[in-house]
């Protein structure tokens, strides 16, 4: 657990002080106290229970990491459930989210998280260097640690982009079906879903926040939040469509190797074609009657066979022209 503490007018913030000293530091309006626990222990769970005195359920709902983004307001303070992201550094198509519980009062915050967030690690190094922060209040703090977090979807976002045009090319550029590039768009598909649902969830609780329903939240300080609850809604707007991109891409993929599928059955199709005039002659001259001349011809096999060949020959001609075999529809779409 760490604290801060800003004392009004001070040019710089205190850390390093004892929970003891928490009851009587938050007793004075004038200071600010940002208290941050990281792995919490019962003994910190004690501290928001007997020195914060908060409902037992918003504890309770904090100790859990399989909680819905909310956001409840009490007489003296607010209670928060937000997700941060974390990207897979060996595959940025996975992610796994991150809990963060909160509290806001007129004079402390307070962050609850069983996992290292590096939007609190950023804040920490910001109210280390200067004061600004803590200095304009609580509510802006809060403000500072949720854009941060938010600002961490971009670069998950961005990742999504780059591996949907890399997997459209990739798709066009093979030759026989793959079904490797499938289950990576189903992989995508499944984590584009993901972060829609984790967006649009977290949407609600910023939108609140951000449009004066808290009296906690300064109105000067409004501007700041909407300003980040755009940046979810972008981050909402482009999974929205990421997912529809990914729906195209996955109705090309079958169509590509329909098409490639069809190829196949048309060669096979020609040269079946090529072979049926060709076992009616073998057939013909293979009844072995005997009132037929030509099987008493002297060289009547090899008229047979060069029969055959010729008419081959000509199917395969006559294939071509029709561009139906040899890239003839490159030609023909020449001409």
């Amino acid at each position: 657990m760490e604290i801060f503490i800003y004392r009004k007018g001070a040019d710089h913030v205190e850390e390093g002080l004892s929970a003891e000293k928490l009851p009587e530091l938050l007793t004075n309006p004038d200071n600010l106290i940002w208290v941050d626990m990281k792995a919490p222990t019962p003994a910190d769970d004690k501290i928001l229970a007997d020195i914060f005195h908060f409902h037992p359920l918003t504890i309770e709902d904090a100790r859990m990491t399989r909680n819905q983004p909310k956001v409840e307001a009490f007489p003296d303070y607010l209670f928060f459930i937000v997700h941060g992201v974390k990207v897979d550094e060996t595959n940025s198509r996975n992610f796994v989210t991150k809990e963060l519980d909160g509290y806001l009062g007129k004079n402390f915050v307070a962050t609850y998280h069983h996992e290292n967030f590096l939007s609190i690690d950023k804040v920490k190094q910001q109210v280390r260097s200067s004061a600004f922060v803590c200095g304009r209040g609580a509510d802006y703090l809060l403000h500072q640690i949720l854009d941060e977090l938010i600002d961490l979807y971009l670069p998950l976002v961005d990742d999504f982009d780059n591996t949907i045009n890399e997997i459209e090319e990739r798709v066009f550029r093979t030759k026989k079906a793959n079904n490797l590039i499938l289950e990576e768009i189903l992989d995508l598909k499944r984590s584009v879903a993901r972060l829609r649902r984790i967006t649009s969830r977290q949407l609600n609780v910023l939108y609140r926040i951000a449009h004066g329903e808290f009296p906690l939240i300064e109105e000067q300080h409004l501007p700041f939040y909407r300003d980040v609850y755009d940046h979810l809604q972008r981050v909402a707007d482009l999974s929205e469509s990421y997912r529809d991109l990914i729906s195209g891409l996955l109705d090309i993929q079958f169509s590509v190797v329909s098409n490639r599928t069809n190829e196949v059955m048309k060669v096979l199709t020609i040269f079946s074609a090529i072979i049926l005039p060709l076992s009616l002659i073998a057939g013909i001259y293979g009844m072995n009657f005997d009132n037929m001349p030509e099987l008493h011809t002297r060289n009547g096999y090899f008229i047979t066979l060069a029969l055959m060949f010729i008419v081959g020959i000509g199917l395969l001609i006559y294939f071509w022209r029709k561009g139906w075999i040899f890239g003839g529809d490159d030609k023909e779409s020449e001409n």
